[in-house]
């Protein structure tokens, strides 16, 4: 019997998955370089990104939706996002910036609870109804926000070099971060609640 081979979105999603440890390996080790230590490892979240927003349209676009592609793109999605967002809080720290790194750390640790929570309801409702709350703009907005928001964190020093000694733009781009993290969090937890039997 012909073994089936593993269709383009899924293979994206793995690529997403193998190239977070060359983003982490890239980011701890070349951050004493000038410019490019900084300019190489975006350049791979980048690249990281990409492949998260073309993986859907492929599957959507040619019906190639597969279960473990369900499970795999969701899965892949978050260990980028915090996988990168801790690589940088350790960077931070590693940096001498210690202020900036532990309000990066409350941001990263909201942004991990929230996911855990919405990822928690999903899992409840959609084994007892089977409903699935698709996206909303605010979760879309929460996503765009986050890799945005990385790509400006990492490139701070580079493209702002006003912001060298105050970071005043990474705390900005944290404060967006947490925001739309915590109103997407509450904006699912409306949205799963009518289909959640709390006396069971």
């Amino acid at each position: 019997m012909k073994k089936k081979s593993m269709n383009v979105p899924n293979t994206l999603s793995l690529l997403r998955v193998a190239l977070v440890p060359v983003f982490v390996v890239t980011l701890i080790f070349m951050r004493e370089i000038p410019v490019w230590g900084k300019v190489v490892p975006t350049l791979i979240y980048i690249l990281t990104a990409f492949t998260d927003m073309l993986d859907g349209k492929i599957a959507r676009k040619y019906h190639l939706i597969t279960d473990f592609g369900k499970f795999i793109d969701p899965l892949a999605d978050k260990f980028m996002v915090l996988s990168s967002m801790i690589s940088i809080d350790a960077v931070m720290f590693l940096e001498g910036q210690t202020t900036e790194a532990i309000v990066f750390m409350f941001v990263v640790l909201v942004i991990l609870l929230r996911e855990l929570g919405v990822t928690s309801l999903r899992l409840v409702v959609a084994g007892k109804s089977g409903i699935v709350v698709a996206a909303s703009m605010l979760g879309k907005a929460k996503t765009v926000s986050q890799m945005v928001g990385t790509v400006l964190i990492l490139l701070e020093t580079t493209i702002f070099p006003f912001s060298a000694e105050t970071h005043i733009v990474a705390y900005v781009v944290m404060g967006i971060m947490l925001v739309t993290t915590l109103f997407s969090g509450i904006d699912y937890l409306k949205s799963y609640l009518p289909y959640i039997d709390t006396n069971e």
